[in-house]
């Protein structure tokens, strides 16, 4: 399973149709040191690799419409037998074109001499100015030279342009190859977490709990966790991004997964809650409720045509008259959302866009004003939750919270894809009713 290099085409004919005169220019991912000599495994850049489908580092990629033989260009690493004993094997110039069919493939050392022939030609340059400095500058640098030459020639590429906006609006709606993929990738995410909840009981460690998890992807043929595994219990669970997963867990308390798998380089994103001895407590039961109905109502919204904010903002409705319902909140429901005042408990938006990244890109606004509509092929996570830390601040006005509540973090969290006429939830496998929480 994974994405024929038909797509990958099609994807590089619509970039240049984009583009028209432009030039646009594409860096691989830099490998990424763990320690010392110590590199971590290696995961190329999402919007390359969307075009290209090529996972080496030191790699250039060139889409240039207006040259007369090389529409697409690869930049390459030469194949070292010497080299590929150490680090492993490298695709090379030759194959770059049979494999990946590249129009013209160079070493990528011939980068700075075969590059200005790709650029005299072109209107603009497309080019995102991100975290590789050096590149950067090589960038800017045949920018430079060409603009010297334009009261000459009366021809350069005026404009430095982000290719961001163009890659972003394609990579949003997912291909049905895409949706295969991260159909199975909500799959095996989805075993790991009933796996998850199998496993847990009082007196096992949270990092035992992600072990069987991430056993459980490379199993299934992921290749391996898409973000840091959250494995947290107790009051761990009011911590977002919790990942030291060390606290030994005990009866009576809550443990909260947040957890999914990378396949085929799409991503799964699954959040579940439930109590580690086998029951709520009725202050536990009471706030997992109210998350479990904010987020049935905040699915029930994910449909085409629908601005993105609306699954949002009725999440926020449901947390709030939930919390005033217990009396942790007082006051007017709707001024208490203008005024912000329900984010000691709920901090976060509702969901994000999922692909292949964990959070995808694409706009959510076109402005200030107007959100992005949903559309048949967009795919977001809906994940509301209620965090009650231990340290918790009420907002001016608002009451203090007992005991009693603090210490209680919840959240769910499911994958969705958006539908010509709804909406179909990737990841159903994994039960969250109370009854199915307290039975497993």
């Amino acid at each position: 399973m994974g994405i024929e290099q038909q797509e990958y085409r099609q994807r590089q004919r619509e970039l240049m149709s984009k583009i028209g005169g432009g030039t646009a220019i594409f860096r691989s991912a830099p490998l990424a040191t763990m320690h010392n000599d110590v590199e971590y495994t290696y995961r190329q850049e999402s919007s390359f690799y969307y075009l290209t489908g090529f996972n080496e580092p030191e790699a250039v990629a060139i889409f240039a419409p207006h040259h007369e033989e090389h529409q697409y260009v690869l930049f390459v690493q030469p194949k070292d037998p010497e080299q590929e004993t150490w680090t492993g094997y490298r695709c090379g110039v030759e194959a770059a074109k049979e494999i990946y069919g590249a129009d013209e493939a160079y070493p990528i050392a011939d980068l700075n001499e075969k590059l200005p022939q790709y650029l005299i030609n072109s209107d603009r340059i497309y080019y995102h100015l991100g975290n590789d400095e050096k590149f950067n500058q090589t960038i800017i640098a045949h920018w430079q030279r060409l603009m010297q030459g334009y009261q000459k020639l009366g021809t350069a590429p005026l404009a430095l342009e982000d290719t961001r906006p163009l890659t972003f609006a394609m990579r949003l709606v997912k291909s049905p190859g895409e949706i295969a993929l991260m159909r199975q990738a909500a799959k095996i995410s989805a075993m790991a977490h009933n796996r998850a909840r199998e496993f847990a009981q009082p007196g096992v460690y949270e990092y035992q709990v992600q072990a069987e998890i991430e056993h459980v992807f490379r199993k299934e043929g992921a290749i391996g966790i898409a973000y840091p595994s959250i494995v947290a219990s107790g009051a761990n669970a009011c911590i977002l991004h919790y990942i030291e997963n060390n606290r030994q867990m005990q009866d009576h308390e809550l443990l909260l997964v947040d957890a999914g798998c990378s396949y085929g380089y799409y991503n799964g994103d699954i959040t579940r809650t439930f109590p580690v001895g086998g029951k709520f407590t009725l202050e536990q039961k009471a706030l997992y409720e109210i998350v479990l109905e904010a987020q049935l109502k905040a699915i029930e919204e994910v449909q085409p045509g629908k601005p993105y904010n609306e699954f949002h903002d009725l999440a926020v409705c449901v947390i709030v008259q939930g919390l005033l319902d217990l009396g942790l909140l007082q006051g007017d429901l709707t001024e208490i959302i203008q005024e912000e005042k329900y984010k000691p408990f709920y901090m976060h938006r509702t969901g994000h866009w999922l692909g292949l990244d964990v959070h995808d890109v694409g706009v959510y606004k076109h402005d200030a004003e107007t959100w992005q509509n949903l559309t048949p092929g967009h795919i977001v996570t809906v994940e509301p939750g209620i965090y009650i830390s231990p340290n918790i601040k009420p907002a001016e006005g608002q009451p203090e919270i007992p005991e009693q509540w603090k210490g209680i973090g919840i959240r769910i969290e499911d994958d969705l894809l958006v539908t010509s006429n709804g909406h179909e939830v990737l990841t159903s496998d994994v039960p969250k009713s109370i009854a199915d929480m307290e039975n497993s």
